[in-house]
């Protein structure tokens, strides 16, 4: 699964990639914020569906019965105060994107061909209209591969391990991690022309700093 729409369609993309608890969602409404662009948390659409699976009670391992729901399933990207928000079926889920049971199911859910498909299109419609900051993990490397700015953050396991517990979440990142690199379906990997950035011992305004630098240096008019 890759972009199926050329570029130019796409208003100015800039993808954050890295795994969880890197420093990307931080990163990336920061800089859009800065930028005047549309916040987009990829992840989110993720967990939407996710939630709205394990509500109709279905084993996030049940890939019929994942796929079969998908199918009814009316998911809307829409904005509301320079970010997107998912609707499911109308219903706005923000409030429960962090639950336990969706923390523990998304990457099983995730790492279904037809689950990523929907979320790449939801993207796609997104980037013909407004000019995005998309974090994820495949959005450099699958979902816009075509745009020329590319971030990967990441910070050592251990500082993720601290920042996750500081956000009171109790999803293991070891597993994680393996969810997401052993994906046999757009597994997170660094983009080759991605500008890599550990934020281990960095603050979220100097890794800002960074990528508007890089931005500015790669030709993006700010």
């Amino acid at each position: 699964m890759g972009s199926h729409v050329s570029q130019p369609d796409f208003h100015r993309v800039i993808a954050i990639d890295g795994p969880a608890a890197s420093g990307k969602s931080s990163v990336a409404r920061e800089l859009a914020r800065r930028l005047g662009f549309i916040y987009v948390n990829s992840g989110a659409i993720y967990r939407a569906i996710t939630w709205h699976i394990l509500q109709e009670g279905i084993d996030a391992e049940d890939s019929d019965r994942v796929t079969r729901a998908l199918q009814s399933m009316a998911i809307t990207c829409c904005i509301q105060d320079s970010e997107s928000r998912i609707l499911v079926n109308d219903v706005d889920p923000a409030g429960h994107l962090r639950d336990d049971g969706v923390n523990e199911s998304v990457s099983r859910v995730s790492r279904f061909p037809p689950i990523r498909q929907i979320v790449a299109q939801k993207l796609h419609e997104c980037a013909r209209t407004h000019d995005l900051v998309v974090e994820g993990r495949d959005i450099g490397s699958v979902v816009f591969p075509e745009t020329p700015y590319k971030f990967y953050v990441d910070a050592s396991p251990e500082v993720r391990l601290r920042r996750r517990a500081a956000q009171g979440e109790r999803d293991e990142i070891t597993m994680r991690d393996h969810a997401d690199f052993s994906r046999s379906v757009s597994p997170l990997v660094i983009a080759e022309d991605a500008h890599v950035i550990d934020t281990s011992y960095l603050t979220i305004e100097e890794v800002v700093q960074e990528i508007i630098a890089r931005l500015k240096e790669i030709g993006l008019r700010i």
